[in-house]
């Protein structure tokens, strides 16, 4: 009989250095390696900064570790959140003690979108701490070089070429002993400070900061067992504390092809009624809750059939083996450019065996290679699952066409009414759950997906309502109405209200805490690969999603399915006509007829003179600059005159695409509105004298830059932060990229917008206590900590429409040096 295939050895170091030698595109990441070999087995005691994983307290009878529910905030003890705290602590370093040598730690993913573990390793211990110094819980930090570094990570862009996995990072040693003192810092918070016992815990309690850290933590549990799951065989191990896979696994597994109703379920639609569904968590809810929760929406869902189960891997196994992912005609365009850059022939775990025209397979889970389970979900990205719609529809030539659940659709499927039963639910969590809550595959109650007919049936008649895997949902990530971004994470969930985020309902096997709750709201870019999988829908009626224009607006006053608000703006033709003359453009071929002043041209480039020129008069050197908000670099051009090494960033994939383009071929054609259907041709030139090889172009969020930039002499942030949808994510990096001694420069015109910045995060051109609140002094506020102000003054740009029509701008630019301590 075929049996599972399980690790049950220890990797050698032979087998690091096979690892080591198979991934040799970019070696500069084994510069960490030390040689430390406490890093295989089973931990011994120094691993555990916090409760031990065999603490009773901790454990079933069985050996495997307890995870504990969300907190029921209107009654819980100190106890109870020193008890829930330890929990997801221990559940973080059960987790990471399965990664074997120090190759795991460091290795980057193969699809290069993350950091190395070592970083996700840190993170959560870091937020604790920034968390609780922004609340007023801390005064100081625990390690301020740690909590710079390890502050934020990478939003997952499919061109994502941020991390060149080059970074030096610290030890795991060094690591383990920050934790073990955060930890000690934390827990004496939550046993101490008076505003941990004062019940009801709201959002405007600072122990608020406390359940913040918690549930962060909870959330990137279950983000790195993905990139584990990703991890070669050799360096992942199962821990003995870790709940055990689904039984199911254990059993025979009939080889491919599998035989729908025998090895996976057969999978009927189910009828679902019309009716009004209302999304939202109320203010009041006594438990945590992300800002994107909060706020409501009430939506008319119309009629409706959805499959009973989760698409099994049975199921998508019919789609690969037709050559699904070799016919551009079910995919979408950007779909089908994901799955060619990386030549996509299955789900991404599962695991080929023999030749690719074999079509057999095993599947890898977090720790093991299994034999194919065909009656668990299939796991994949929003474009594979939308591509199996496309191809069943064309498959079964159906009058209606499948599709994904909306986020409405969802709740339907869930919950036959409101949330009836959750606050019951929640408010026994010190209890032992009810028999339908303990029945859902949520919080490691088994460490693996489950069969998709497993759990007990919905009201409505549905398998996996929750649990199991998330379910990619049509929506994109959007904000509901009476949103408004927390004070302590005021870029959690705003920087995603891009249209390009997809939303994710109902948890996955893994998600604990308020992941695991019903009003959990998550979301990822659509290639991103997560514990997600789907159900399909068909309906008479077009789907009614959550972001429609017909739903409250991003955070002001664009639809994040339609237009977008800051990201797609930045990506049109136009705009990038416009900006070709703003950045290269002469005065004659700028403003033709009108006199205009010759100050109002090669604005870019004058912002990067300004920055050299007072860096020469400072005696500041020049060896590195990084330019945020670069555009199709203007400026990153002239600051290569004279800087050695110049990083360019934007997060428009337009303007950086026009910037290389610029780069490897020294000038460009374009063309620009003169005048209606009428152009103009132009070409813009770079000046042969700059070394263009000096600048390093990317895409990036200037609200999530990668923790491993380095730190700059110069530093340009050029009419970007009133365009950000929290500029304080940002001015809260500059410390750490500008050098003690280095130079800012910050240019804006101040032209706050709700479509892009919500209102509670502009730093000034509001009333604050009957008087104005200018924009520099919220600059000022931001900086004075960490830099000196040095001068302030006007500057002039003009960007042309057509040739009659303009904008004149005069940003504001102020010019700051770090200070040395």
């Amino acid at each position: 009989a075929s049996r599972p295939r399980i690790n049950t050895e220890w990797p050698t170091q032979s087998q690091e250095r096979r690892s080591l030698t198979a991934t040799t595109d970019d070696a500069a990441w084994q510069k960490n390696l030390t040689g430390d070999t406490g890093l295989t087995g089973q931990r011994d005691a120094w691993w555990w900064t916090g409760p031990l994983p065999d603490s009773e307290a901790h454990t079933l009878t069985n050996g495997t570790v307890t995870v504990h529910s969300l907190p029921a905030l209107d009654v819980c003890t100190r106890n109870d959140l020193l008890r829930y705290f330890d929990n997801g602590w221990l559940m973080t370093e059960l987790l990471f003690s399965s990664l074997q040598t120090e190759a795991a730690f460091y290795r980057p993913p193969n699809h290069q979108l993350r950091h190395p573990l070592v970083f996700y390793y840190c993170h959560p211990a870091v937020v604790y701490v920034n968390k609780l110094r922004i609340a007023g819980l801390l005064t100081a930090p625990v390690d301020e070089d740690f909590e710079r570094r390890f502050e934020v990570g990478v939003d997952e862009m499919a061109w994502d070429d941020l991390s060149t996995h080059a970074a030096t990072w610290p030890t795991v040693r060094a690591v383990n002993d920050y934790r073990r003192r955060v930890y000690a810092t934390v827990r004496a918070l939550i046993a101490t400070h008076p505003s941990a016992a004062k019940l009801p815990l709201t959002e405007s309690s600072p122990a608020w900061a406390l359940l913040m850290g918690m549930e962060h933590e909870r959330i990137h549990l279950e983000t790195s067992s993905v990139l584990i799951r990703e991890l070669p065989m050799h360096l992942v191990h199962r821990p003995a504390q870790w709940p055990p896979y689904h039984p199911s696994h254990t059993t025979q597994q009939t080889p491919a092809p599998p035989k729908l109703g025998v090895d996976c379920p057969t999978n009927p639609f189910v009828t679902m009624t019309g009716t009004a569904v209302t999304l939202g968590k109320p203010r009041d809810y006594p438990s945590y809750g992300w800002d994107n929760e909060y706020g409501a929406r009430t939506i008319d869902v119309p009629a409706f059939e959805a499959t009973q189960q989760l698409i099994s891997n049975g199921e998508f196994y019919a789609f690969v083996i037709d050559q699904g992912y070799s016919d551009a005609r079910y995919w979408s365009a950007a779909g089908w450019a994901w799955r060619a850059m990386h030549n996509v022939r299955a789900p991404l775990f599962w695991v080929s065996e023999g030749p690719a025209g074999l079509n057999s397979y095993r599947l890898r889970v977090l720790f093991d290679v299994i034999d194919m389970p065909w009656s668990w979900p299939a796991v994949v990205n929003y474009y594979e699952a939308k591509a199996y719609c496309a191809w069943r529809t064309a498959h079964e030539s159906t009058a209606l066409p499948y599709r994904l659940l909306t986020e409405a659709e969802h709740h339907r499927v869930a919950h036959s009414a409101a949330h009836t039963s959750v606050k019951g639910a929640i408010h026994a969590a010190a209890t032992p759950a009810t028999a339908t809550e303990s029945s859902f595959n949520l919080q490691l109650r088994f460490g693996s997906e489950s069969p998709v007919d497993d759990s007990p049936r919905a009201a409505s008649g549905v398998h996996d309502a929750r649990g199991n895997v998330w379910t990619w949902c049509e929506d994109h990530f959007a904000a509901l109405a009476g949103f408004t971004p927390h004070h302590l994470y005021d870029d959690f969930s705003t920087p995603c209200f891009d249209g390009k985020h997809q939303l994710i309902m109902g948890g996955s096997f893994i998600s604990l805490g308020d992941e695991a709750s019903v009003f959990a709201r998550f979301h990822f870019r659509p290639h991103f690969h997560q514990h997600a999988g789907f159900r399909i829908v068909r309906s008479n009626h077009p789907p009614k999603t959550s972001c429609t224009d017909a739903a409250p607006p991003h955070v002001g006053g664009v639809p994040c399915c339609t237009s977008g608000p800051a990201t797609l703006v930045y990506e049109s033709d136009e705009l990038l006509s416009q900006y070709y003359l703003l950045h290269f453009g002469t005065l004659e071929q700028l403003a033709p007829g009108p006199a205009i002043a010759a100050e109002t041209v090669d604005f870019p480039a004058r912002c990067a003179r300004v920055l050299t020129a007072a860096a020469t008069r400072l005696g500041i050197s020049t060896t590195r600059a990084l330019d945020i908000g670069c555009a199709i670099g203007g400026a990153s051009f002239e600051l290569a005159r004279t800087v050695d090494d110049v990083v360019a960033i934007d997060l428009s994939m337009a303007f950086i695409n026009a910037a290389k383009a610029l780069q490897q071929n020294g000038q460009t054609h374009y063309t620009a509105r003169d005048e209606a259907d009428l152009v103009q041709h132009f070409d813009a030139v770079i000046d042969p004298r700059i070394d263009r090889t000096r600048i390093r172009f990317l895409q990036a969020d200037a609200c999530a830059l990668p923790a491993d930039l380095g730190r700059f002499d110069l530093v340009l942030t050029g009419n970007l932060l009133c365009r950000l949808p929290s500029p304080s994510a940002l001015l809260s990096r500059l410390d750490g990229l500008v050098r003690p001694g280095g130079l800012l420069l910050n240019v804006s015109p101040w032209s706050w917008q709700e479509v892009y910045t919500p209102k509670s995060l502009w730093l000034g051109g509001t009333m604050a206590h009957d008087a104005a609140r200018r924009s520099t002094d919220g600059l000022r506020h931001a900086l004075e900590t960490d830099f000196e102000l040095l001068e302030t003054f006007d500057m002039a740009l003009l960007i042309r429409e057509h040739r009659r029509k303009f904008q004149y701008i005069t940003p504001e630019a102020t010019l700051w040096r770090r200070r040395m301590t």
